[in-house]
């Protein structure tokens, strides 16, 4: 189970290579469920991630998913690669430390999809989720504005500040 909620931001504080970070790749064979291949830095993984089922007045959390991921050879990577919907994206990921032993995963993004950035925040439980305050900062949460899942901006041809404006 993944609790997460998503944010647009400013620009990280302070000197971003001075947190931990990773280039990541992923690509996508599936939008729904969402069935995706990512490589961070030297590391393969398939995941698999779709919403829970839905409570008797037909209502969902958006900030719950179910999630599996698990790390795969380089050439199992490599072969399902060939097999993706569309392009690929590429990005660099800076875990950023929040209070409270949070941790913000700013997403950067390179090659077609330059000038985009938001930060994921995972939360261990809904109430810490509902709860939680936004750093300064972060500009606004988009936590169920589809145009910023992966799945949905894989399919950009290029980052337009006006597919994401109100």
């Amino acid at each position: 189970m993944e609790i997460e909620k998503k944010f647009l931001i400013t620009e990280i504080p302070g000197d971003k290579e001075a947190y931990r970070h990773y280039e990541i790749e992923q690509a996508y064979l599936c939008s729904s469920p969402t069935v995706r291949i990512r490589r961070r830095d030297d590391e393969y993984f398939l995941t698999v991630k779709s919403k829970p089922a839905k409570d008797k007045a037909g209502k969902g959390n958006t900030l719950v998913n179910e999630e599996y991921e698990i790390n795969i050879p380089k050439e199992a990577y490599e072969h399902l690669y060939t097999k993706i919907d569309g392009d690929s994206l590429a990005k660099t990921r800076y875990l950023v430390p929040l209070a409270g032993g949070l941790t913000a995963e700013v997403d950067i993004f390179k090659g077609r999809l330059l000038g985009l950035q938001f930060a994921e925040v995972e939360f261990p439980d809904i109430r810490t989720a509902e709860e939680f305050v936004m750093p300064d900062w972060f500009v606004r949460d988009v936590s169920g504005d589809r145009r910023y899942r992966n799945s949905e901006i894989i399919k950009l041809d290029k980052y337009d500040e006006k597919y994401f404006s109100d």
